[in-house]
């Protein structure tokens, strides 16, 4: 395993975290526990107060954009055009502690920065770089990337948007579905069929035709926004196209990086959700003393914080290999897939641990839970990362 960076943090560890059973900072240098300390702090003191309220409320706060902008997490992994150029590890740390708060918070990082940004970074004309990065670094513009359809989620190869050519523009007509920020993102990456294949097309929102609309009411991912996309007759020169890729290849790539920050953000939640667990436990008496105190009680915190330390380990190895050049589809299959399902579990285990008190939004687990069965479903299913696993260890694809 390649867990050490280029400069350790060589002092002794002391356990941040209630559930590091493990030393965990040691792996890390001090520049990586500087900005994890400084987006701690900042979701502390920012996001934690006022959580409960945004996910009743079913809004996602605008007014924080500004703050993640100039904590320079708005495609902080990117070089260049305004961005950080910060390491895979970075990024991970950041999304870590962004989901610690939220998963709507995490998930706008993801798609300003690992989908609508590094789809432009990676594939866009120079013209189209320079025209949108420095925007959406500062917070300016807010992106969406436009993949998924009602009839198309884990099988985007069946996708009905079509762009075809009229004279010397595109004329693009489809339906995306749960594509995040689209109501309030001033350019859209969409993805569509087209004669010659897939193509990606850079679609400024104001542009006739196009329209967004909330998806609602929502069970989770209540302080974030997803919505339907329409498109009807939505004209485009013929440089709105991303000129560098054809093929689902091209929102693969950025779907693998969003994949990546996910089995980092999972953690994040899990780890909230045992802190809310562990520090109810030692204060609510029952029987004359604190939960705390019984065996059981014991056994469900220590399998958590197990998991817990597991997730961080396996999502630090892969942010590792990432920065090597050595990660491999596959291994990212494996963060994604692991570590949503170990948090998931991990919240509706802090959860019983609250007892009826735990359905409130006082508390974290059940949020955190509501929200995870979103992340569980998007940038693949655990039936398709499943299937990815299963075809690297027999060589035998099982999709159809």
């Amino acid at each position: 395993m390649t867990l050490a960076p280029s400069t350790v943090n060589t002092e002794a560890a002391t356990a941040v975290d209630p559930s590091d059973l493990i030393s965990f900072d040691s792996l890390l240098g001090s520049e990586e526990l500087g900005l994890r300390e400084r987006v701690r702090k900042y979701v502390r003191e920012e996001i934690k107060p006022n959580i409960s309220k945004w996910y009743e409320d079913g809004r996602f706060p605008l007014e924080i954009v500004p703050d993640l902008a100039k904590l320079g997490l708005l495609g902080m992994h990117l070089k260049g055009y305004g961005c950080a150029g910060r390491t895979a590890v970075d990024y991970g740390l950041a999304a870590a502690e962004l989901e610690a708060g939220d998963s709507g918070i995490r998930t706008f990082v993801s798609v300003q920065g690992s989908l609508a940004m590094s789809a432009i970074a990676k594939h866009g004309s120079e013209e189209q770089k320079q025209e949108w990065l420095p925007q959406m670094a500062a917070g300016q513009a807010i992106g969406c990337f436009g993949l998924t359809e009602p009839t198309a989620g884990s099988d985007p190869s069946s996708m009905t948007t079509f762009a075809r050519r009229d004279g010397g523009d595109w004329v693009m007509n489809g339906t995306k579905r749960w594509i995040g920020l689209a109501n309030v993102a001033q350019v859209a990456v969409i993805w569509a069929q087209t004669d010659d294949g897939v193509r990606g097309f850079v679609v400024p929102t104001e542009t006739p035709g196009f329209t967004a609309t909330p998806i609602e009411p929502k069970l989770s991912m209540r302080a974030s926004v997803q919505c339907e996309i329409n498109l009807h007759n939505v004209r485009l020169p013929a440089d709105a196209v991303l000129p560098d890729v054809s093929g689902l290849r091209g929102p693969f790539t950025c779907l693998n990086e969003a994949r990546y920050g996910i089995a980092w953000g999972t953690m994040g939640a899990a780890r909230d959700a045992f802190e809310d667990a562990l520090s109810y436990s030692k204060e609510r008496l029952q029987f004359d003393r604190p939960l705390a105190g019984y065996q059981l009680t014991q056994q469900k915190l220590v399998n958590m914080a197990l998991e817990i330390n597991k997730g961080f380990l396996l999502a630090l190895h892969l942010g590792r290999l990432k920065d090597a050049g050595k990660l491999q589809n596959h291994q990212i299959s494996v963060g994604k897939l692991n570590n949503c399902r170990e948090a998931i579990e991990i919240c509706r285990e802090a959860r019983t641990i609250l007892g009826g008190n735990g359905i409130t939004l006082e508390y974290s687990p059940l949020r955190h839970a509501n929200n995870l069965e979103s992340v569980r479903t998007y940038e693949g299913t655990d039936e398709v990362h499943t299937l990815v696993l299963g075809q690297k260890l027999t060589g035998v694809g099982a999709f159809r």
